[in-house]
Formats: C-alpha cells, structure tokens, sequence
C-alpha cells in the first residue's frame, strides 16, 4: 500500500457520514423551518411580516458575529464539544419557540439559534474535516456539502407535515428533540475528541499563515468582498424568487417547479466538482462559479415566461451556488493552510453570514424604488458580477505576492 493509500486509509469517513446527518437535520430544522413558521409566527404574535423576518435576520446577525470565535474555539479544542453544545443549545431553543407568546421572546429565542447556527452549520463541520483528515480534506468538503444539499428536500415536506398534523407548536418541540437526540450525540460520540496532531504537522506548507497575518493580507479583504456580494444575491433569490417568477408570467406551480429544480442542481454541481477536484484547484472552481451567477441572471432577465428559459437559470444558478458553498470551504486551505483554519474560515463567513441577513430586505428597498423586479434582477447581476471582479482580483493579486516571495528566495541561490 503507498503512503497516499495509507493515509487515505486513515481518514475518519465515519466522521463524514455522522456530519452529513447532523448537516441535514440541523439545517432543516433551524434554517429551512423558518419559510414555513412565517405565516403561523404573523397569526399567533399578531406581528407584521417584517416583525418576524427580523427574528430571522438576528439569528444570520448573532451567527456571522460568532463565526470567528468559533473557528478559534474550535482549532484549539477541536469541534466534537462546539458542535454538540451548539445541538444542545439548538435543541433546547427549537423547543422554546414553541412556548413563544411575544416578538421580544421570538427575538431572544432566534438570537439564540443564531447561536446554534454558529456551531452546527457548514463552517464549525468545515473546520472539523479539516483537521481530522490526512488526506482528501477537499473530498470530505464536498461530500459533505452533497447530505447538506438535500436538507430542504427532506425537512420542508416533514415540517409541513407536523405542523399540518399536530399544529407548528409540536412541530417545534419535534425538531428541538431530533436536535437532542441525534445530532447531540453524534457530534459527542462521533467526531474526534480534539485536533489531531499528527494532521496539524502534516498539514504545515509554505503557505501557513496565523490569522494576525491573514487580516494584512489584501487578498483576505478581496475574497471577503467577493464571497459578501455573492451570499448577498443568493440570499435576495432565496426569499423572492418565487414572486419573481410569477412577475415573469409563469405560474404559481412553474414557479414552485422551478424553485425545486435548483436544490438538486446545487447537488448535480457539488457531484461534478468532485468528479474534477483532483485536476483542478478550489480557486479555478470559484472562477467558474462566481461567473455562472452573473450569466444566470442575465438569462433570467431576458426570459419571456417561455418555461426552458427558466430551467436553463435553475440549472446555472443552483449549480454555481451548489459549487460555491465548497469554494468558501476549501479556498482557506489553498491560501493560507490547515493550521489557523477555524479562525481564518471564520473571520471569512462573518461577513457572508451577515449579508444573508439584508440580503432580503435589500432586495424588497430596490423593488420599491425601481417599481418591479426587473430592476432588482439588474441590481442583483451588477452585485453577482462585482463578485466576480472581486475574485479575479484577489487571484492576481495572489499571483503578483508569490512572485514576490520567491524572487529573493530565486536570487539566493545564484
């Protein structure tokens, strides 16, 4: 067996696997559940619909400003603790919102999945993966990212159930208790006690950079826009899209149709990433992602209610965002290495997370000042296509500081 082979052989899969069903869970009942509480929270609280969307804007808020503290959290003791206290918090919070009378409890309970958030999603398992894997770290990302791909599959059709069946109170107490009694002690059980050390000397390159040196990088604050701007347009189709679709003369069931298309698309390109990721590197990836974005709303703003044109924008937008969830995890790596990975991938998800909070609302301020959506898409491709430039930007600035750095070593040895 080659040494490749072997430390192949070593890489905890279990982990994976224990992940991708904490992933889906988590992400169904916190994230998703909220598209389906809107209506019942409006009814039960007599709130406005902007009332209680900003519950949900807290929660992104408290988990972008968290993000950081976790990643550092988590290199230093390693994520089996962080992620099974962020279940237990999760839990515990999922079963509160179900008692919830008053807008300042939704507030405080969401502040507090905000919290959960913060220590179960894609980041904190990233940064677990990370350490734990001699090799393949990229593979274990991206098959990561394929369980998390079907969270909404699976969860919006069992939540609706619930709450259809038993009310959206019980609902609630459910999803806290599968919270509790799944991925609370799969993350306690299955994921490595601590950071492994044979991994953190092994993943030691050229390219190490703590995060105090990371945050005078220039390229840092370059990918942060880019990957800002990208999570601001995703975040606005994720709320309006539907409404958009409607505007462009499709109905509510093409609409439905097509919003269900993209789920499996963000799938189908995570699965053709994997296929590709050993010939080419995260940061290409993201070259072809960030553009599929800007060209999916362009094919989206000349669509004339024809119903291909759409499926032709589900196909390019669901795989370009599919594919940029594994850019945002593996590009860190490529940068700036294995060793400080919870704190520089965190520092890069607190502005991310933070523009899905007024991504939303952003959009809603420019459809009221354009008088239609056709200004919002324009909107929205300009941001997509600065995130591209962004990007574009941050990869030759990359170029011109390797250059720098091995020219005096080049000029030593003449």
């Amino acid at each position: 067996m080659t040494a490749d082979a072997t430390e192949e052989a070593r890489d905890p899969w279990g982990a994976v696997l224990a992940l991708g069903i904490t992933q889906i869970t988590a992400w169904g009942s916190i994230y998703y559940s909220f598209a389906l509480l809107m209506e019942p929270l409006q009814s039960a609280l007599g709130a406005s619909k902007s009332a209680v969307v900003g519950a949900f804007s807290v929660a992104l808020l408290a988990s972008g400003l968290l993000s950081p503290w976790v990643g550092r959290l988590i290199d230093h003791a390693g994520g089996r603790f962080v992620m099974a206290a962020g279940s237990a918090l999760g839990g515990v919070a999922l079963c509160a919102l179900a008692f919830v009378t008053t807008l300042p409890q939704l507030y405080l309970v969401w502040a507090a999945l905000g919290v959960a958030m913060a220590a179960t999603l894609y980041d904190p398992a990233f940064a677990v993966l990370t350490q734990a894997f001699r090799a393949n770290y990229r593979r274990a990302i991206t098959t990561l990212t394929l369980f998390g791909g079907f969270a909404s599959t699976i969860f919006w059709p069992v939540t609706a159930y619930l709450m259809e069946t038993y009310g959206w109170r019980d609902a609630m107490l459910v999803l806290g208790a599968l919270q509790l009694l799944v991925c609370l002690p799969l993350h306690l059980f299955a994921l490595p006690r601590r950071r492994h050390r044979a991994v953190a000397a092994q993943s030691v390159l050229p390219n190490e950079a703590t995060l105090r040196e990371v945050l005078r990088d220039r390229t840092f604050y370059l990918l942060c826009l880019a990957f800002t701007a990208n999570a601001l347009v995703f975040s606005a189709m994720a709320v309006h899209m539907l409404a958009m679709l409607e505007v462009k003369g499709l109905t509510l069931m093409e609409a439905a149709l097509i919003g269900a298309l993209v789920g499996p698309m963000q799938v189908l390109g995570r699965v053709i990433e994997m296929l590709f990721e050993r010939r080419t590197s995260p940061s290409r990836v993201g070259l072809i992602a960030m553009g599929l974005l800007p060209v999916s709303l362009a094919v989206f703003f000349v669509g004339d209610g024809t119903l291909a044109i759409f499926v032709l924008f589900a196909l390019l937008y669901g795989g370009g965002n599919g594919v940029m969830t594994i850019v945002r995890g593996t590009i860190p790596v490529e940068l700036y290495g294995r060793a400080h990975y919870g704190a520089v991938n965190g520092a890069m998800a607190a502005p991310v997370l933070i523009s899905k909070a007024f991504g939303p609302v952003a959009a809603a301020m420019v459809w009221a000042a354009a008088g239609g959506y056709d200004g919002v898409v324009l909107a929205l491709a300009a941001i997509a296509a600065s995130s591209l430039v962004f990007f574009v930007f941050a990869m030759r600035l990359r170029g011109v500081n390797a250059t720098k750095r091995q020219a005096p070593a080049s000029a030593g040895t003449r």
